[in-house]
């Protein structure tokens, strides 16, 4: 009676005095390959990164382009030097998205985006057999946009300023 309140509480595991390296060690004794296998599915900060992007670009490039037919409707006397220069933007925008996808393909990531009613964004992602979840708040990819895109006017405007 007593070894079942015991095991599996995850008290009587934690009081056995066992370092980490040895739990790790026993455990691949008996389950052999399992933890590198974890370990290798889980995906990296780079990883990570490469699917947040992955689910903020499009969005970027759509803010980009509703932004782009504003301004071509407007009357405003620079519209065409703006056309211009927001289809330089989402050029540039739509190369980084093929290279994020190119690179998530290579390493068997898929994204799904999940049907949740409410103002975040909800995606899945499979990561070589591991899956999970993730959120973003709309304010943090707006803010996250905003940053990507004033890095891409940035790289713009240096190259402009080489050829002059």
């Amino acid at each position: 009676m007593n070894s079942k309140k015991l095991s599996g509480n995850g008290r009587w595991e934690a009081s056995r005095m066992m370092l980490p390296e040895h739990r790790e060690v026993l455990e691949e004794r008996s389950h052999p390959g399992s933890i590198e296998t974890k370990k290798a599915q889980i995906p990296t900060r780079e990883e990570l990164e490469m699917i947040r992007d992955a689910v903020l670009l499009p969005v970027m490039l759509t803010m980009i382009e509703k932004n782009g037919k504003e301004i071509t409707l407007s009357m405003n006397p620079l519209r065409k030097l703006y056309s211009v220069a927001t289809l330089a933007l989402m050029n540039r925008v739509h190369l980084e998205l093929a290279a994020v996808n190119r690179e998530l393909r290579e390493r068997k990531i898929k994204i799904f985006k999940d049907d949740r009613e409410d103002t975040d964004l909800h995606f899945r992602y499979i990561c070589r057999g591991y899956e999970d979840k993730f959120s973003i708040m709309r304010d943090v990819a707006r803010a996250s946009i905003s940053v990507k895109i004033g890095k891409h006017i940035q790289n713009i405007s240096a190259e402009l300023n080489k050829k002059v």
